[in-house]
């Protein structure tokens, strides 16, 4: 029994150590981060297909980096693949729920696809978990501020010809 204080002790030391540990970002494996700035590099020169594969490639390598999904966001959203964008922001939050990156990124994608109430909905987050002046929430404000014109074209016809008569 006079062990019990200190095996409760070293229990409760060892659990605070574990959770602490969990939480956490792994780095990147070494080859996984050559992939991963190989394709931030391409990315930069506007090449996003080359960039995603890059990532792609990554991913399949480090599977538990997290950052990777937030670069497939950004080449997806560069595509002009906003939805794809969204998807992969939102595997971040599921992993890191405060990943502001993700919830900046996410809210833009929302603004260029027009749902800018839900994007409001991010920066409120942003707003409470990081603060007004805070470069995420900067950014998605500015975002809100100013969202892409959104134009509707009219459709072709595609068979403008008479059909013939046999």
């Amino acid at each position: 029994m006079r062990y019990a204080p200190a095996a409760a002790a070293l229990s409760l030391a060892l659990a605070v150590a574990g959770s602490v540990s969990a939480v956490a970002e792994p780095e990147a494996s070494p080859r996984a981060a050559a992939l991963v700035a190989k394709g931030e590099a391409a990315l930069s020169e506007g090449r996003t297909q080359d960039a995603i594969d890059a990532f792609e490639a990554a991913l399949t390598v480090d599977p538990a980096y997290t950052p990777i999904f937030n670069d497939l966001a950004a080449a997806a959203r560069a595509q002009g693949l906003q939805g794809k964008a969204i998807r992969y922001y939102r595997e971040t939050l599921s992993r890191d729920p405060r990943n502001f990156a993700a919830i900046s990124g996410e809210g833009a994608a929302m603004v260029e696809r027009g749902a800018i109430e839900k994007a409001r909905q991010n920066l409120s987050r942003l707003e409470s978990l990081c603060g007004p002046n805070c470069p995420e929430t900067e950014a998605l404000a500015a975002a809100i501020a100013s969202p892409p014109v959104r134009t509707a074209e009219a459709p072709t016809p595609s068979g403008s010809e008479e059909p013939q008569a046999n």
